[in-house]
């Protein structure tokens, strides 16, 4: 099975030149520099601002996942907990995914598209050397697998426990870094 045929795929919304500032708007246009894989989006981060654009503006929705276009990384970040009282909308170098099958979970699809393999696929058939990317018809043929929704919800239990253990264990290492630090400075004063 393909991406496009359990999803539709549209690019983000072609603002004219760069996205200018209008901090009394309610529309939030989502940014490279507004996402990162582990956090996903920075709502706070993002700028208030007007569509520029002569094409209809495609509102995000809770359950859309965003994928980096260009980069050396295509990763996924899933939408959710929009801000009340505002509408959102991808700029250009994001493709907007929309699952249309119910036997696929959003977060499971967004798992996915981060794993190696499907990192693998998108890397291969990017274009370009120093500013890579990728087609839309690349992402359309991404080969996608859907198991069923108790297999697709383990495996997001257990992703999401490993990403506990992983903050814990980056939180003991950085008090441990500390802990060293001062000794360090106990040292010096001392000497």
């Amino acid at each position: 099975m393909t991406l496009s045929q359990i999803a539709t795929i549209n690019a983000g919304y072609p603002f004219r030149g760069a996205i200018a500032e209008k901090a009394t708007s309610a529309i939030l246009a989502v940014q490279m520099r507004d996402t990162s894989e582990s956090g996903g989006i920075h709502w706070h981060t993002c700028t208030a601002t007007t569509p520029t654009g002569k094409r209809e503006p495609q509102w995000l929705q809770e359950g859309d996942i965003l994928i980096a276009a260009r980069g050396n990384r295509y990763y996924a970040v899933l939408v959710k907990d929009i801000p009340p009282n505002t509408v959102a909308l991808a700029a250009p170098q994001f493709y907007v995914v929309r699952t249309l099958a119910k036997a696929l979970l959003p977060e499971f699809l967004m798992w996915q598209l981060n794993q190696p393999p499907c990192q693998r696929y998108l890397d291969k058939n990017s274009e370009g050397t120093s500013s890579k990317s990728i087609r839309a018809s690349v992402l359309a043929d991404l080969p996608i697998i859907v198991p069923s929704l108790e297999k697709q919800r383990t495996i997001l239990a257990l992703n999401a426990l490993i990403l506990k253990e992983r903050k814990a264990a980056q939180a003991l290492i950085h008090n441990g870094e500390q802990m060293l630090a001062s000794i360090a400075n106990d040292l010096f004063t001392q000497a």
